[in-house]
């Protein structure tokens, strides 16, 4: 089955959307398969997030700002890559983080731009929609008016690459009902990073 892309019109440029993007059935399984996992309380620089994280295939730390060789990525989640690098028009064998998330109500993700190594960026929201928000990262202290918001329906993908990657930074509004969310990176070269 072939999606389109949706650029959206009052989005950043390099943000892409795509609705329903899963059916009901595949993400019934994926949440299954999120269940079954041991998820760890997420840390930044010393302070515990509301959110609980499991991360694959690469591993990023905060306090030494590297990329690790990480757990293997189990193979329930081979298939959402492979059609989540089909959609994007990349090699399955880019992707090479897969985090998962799980946002108890209320939770938020604040304002930033992904870690330096990683590029592209695509995520699937399951169980519950969000809001999601931009604003660009050279106007951090100038207020609100630049600030987009966008809400993002489960089941769907975002992606966010480009100028959303580098130039605009994302947060999330708090959730009202308990959210999943299963992340995908791209590496960059090592000549790419910031």
């Amino acid at each position: 089955m072939s999606f389109l892309f949706a650029e959206m019109s009052q989005g950043p440029p390099g943000f892409t959307y795509t609705p329903d993007f899963l059916t009901m059935a595949e993400e019934t399984e994926l949440i299954r398969h999120i269940k079954n996992l041991e998820l760890q309380s997420f840390r930044f620089q010393g302070f515990e997030a509301k959110r609980k994280v499991a991360s694959f295939g690469v591993d990023y730390s905060f306090d030494t700002r590297a990329v690790k060789k990480g757990n293997p990525i189990p193979k329930a989640f081979h298939p959402l890559i492979s059609k989540v690098a089909a959609q994007v028009g990349i090699q399955a064998s880019a992707l090479a983080e897969v985090l998962i998330t799980e946002y108890p109500i209320g939770s938020v993700i604040n304002w930033h731009r992904d870690a330096p190594p990683f590029g592209v960026i695509t995520g699937i929201s399951l169980a519950s929609d969000c809001i999601f928000k931009f604003r660009p990262h050279d106007e951090i202290n100038r207020g609100r008016r630049s600030v987009i918001s966008l809400p993002v329906a489960r089941r769907s993908l975002y992606v966010i690459k480009d100028a959303a990657r580098s130039a605009w930074q994302h947060s999330t509004a708090p959730v009202r009902d308990v959210r999943y969310s299963i992340t995908l990176r791209t590496l960059l070269s090592r000549n790419d990073r910031d």
